[in-house]
């Protein structure tokens, strides 16, 4: 068994290993450094398909679907009619009519339910695949051989394949911030498609890495968790704990639209909050500085701590005033950057990069503040992610 350690935790019915190996930084480092790869099945999978799929998703999706060819992948969010994020997740388009939708909690009701008269029909074909990542600056150099379709795939392309005997669509995407590609294949054959990319994996110190070092990874990429980062609007008890695209910082995704007419759900709201800038937050990256955090911990008597395990809480920010102006939500200390960093809300005038807040710690028991910057994410972004 790979996992030599017995952690595991719960994801969507399934165990998930939490690390394989006795250290999650060492396979951390395989990601970062050479290749690992992720078993990510128990993510949900909504399959799409109909004369009427396009027009029902670009009625459904905040993203412009339209822009989305047969063989690519968009990253994408959908809202309620107020304009609060209901959730994320990867819309991969196989066909004109056909489209796979995931997200990290079940949607299938919520999306049947949103059918008018388009001539589509919806599927949770969750069970029925199994998907794998494979992750690091080694990854394409581990799967060129095994499915030579993959030489000039695009970022968030996608390709139909055969590795092995068996036919899989790979895609380039994942949730670490690196180059990496996912497998996507039938469940029944999971298990050999594992088998031969670990055995194709084995000279480049390719390693099976768990959430602990995924999670590592997703806060570095500046890549947003549900229920950690933002919640569901469907699940959220008040406005408090809703937040808009614009406050998660997916504006990019909606920059078109000014030439799109399509009427999503949600696009009134969305169109009077960025016209009235009424977004009470700003999604940013923070990097604390390391000087005032070691002298802090130095003169309290003790050694500054450096863990690199993420701690998902809110951690408050203020401003030279003492007045309240955010909170960090995702903190963890980055092996590859070496410093303290964090996913952070912040109110958008102080958004900029480069804008000073202070981080409330806790130290010997008392709160005190670290001085930090806002950063742009994503923190870490190497070059080989898109090339």
């Amino acid at each position: 068994m790979a996992n030599t350690t017995g952690l595991w935790s719960h994801w969507a019915g399934y165990l998930v290993a939490e690390k394989y190996q006795m250290s999650e930084k060492f396979e951390y480092f395989a990601v970062r450094n050479s290749v690992g790869v992720f078993d990510t099945s128990p993510l949900y999978k909504h399959r799409i398909t109909g004369p009427g799929a396009e027009h029902y998703l670009a009625g459904v999706l905040a993203r412009n679907i339209h822009r989305c060819r047969p063989g690519q992948a968009q990253y994408t969010v959908w809202c309620d009619d107020r304009g609060f994020v209901v959730e994320d997740g990867v819309v991969l388009r196989l066909a004109p009519d056909e489209f796979m939708l995931t997200a990290a909690r079940p949607n299938l009701a919520y999306l049947q339910g949103l059918i008018g008269h388009e001539a589509v029909e919806i599927e949770d074909v969750s069970a029925r695949w199994g998907t794998l990542a494979v992750q690091g600056p080694r990854a394409r150099t581990v799967l060129e051989p095994l499915v030579p379709e993959i030489a000039g795939l695009g970022y968030f392309d996608l390709v139909p394949a055969k590795l092995g005997d068996t036919a899989v669509t790979i895609s380039r995407t994942g949730y670490t911030g690196g180059l990496g590609y996912e497998v996507w294949v039938p469940a029944e054959d999971a298990v050999a498609v594992w088998d031969a990319v670990a055995e194709a994996g084995a000279g480049h110190g390719m390693l099976p890495f768990g959430q602990v070092a995924l999670l590592m990874a997703r806060i570095e990429a500046g890549l947003l968790l549900i229920d950690v980062d933002f919640e569901s609007s469907r699940f959220a008890f008040n406005d408090e704990h809703r937040s808009t695209p614009l406050e998660l910082g997916f504006g990019w995704m909606l920059r078109d639209l000014d030439n799109d007419d399509r009427a999503f759900i949600g696009r009134n709201a969305i169109v009077r909050e960025r016209a009235e800038g009424t977004s009470r937050w700003k999604m940013v990256g923070l990097v604390v500085d390391w000087h005032e955090y070691d002298t802090l911990y130095t003169a309290a008597g003790l050694i500054p701590p450096k863990d690199h395990i993420p701690v998902t809480d809110d951690f408050m920010l203020y401003d030279t005033g003492s007045d309240r102006v955010g909170y960090a939500t995702s903190l963890m200390y980055s092996p590859m950057l070496q410093r303290h960093i964090a996913i952070a809300r912040v109110r958008p005038d102080l958004a900029a990069t480069g804008t000073k807040v202070d981080l409330e710690v806790t130290i010997n028991h008392r709160y005190r503040r670290v001085g930090a910057r806002v950063a742009r994410m994503p923190l870490y972004n190497p070059a080989h992610k898109t090339a």
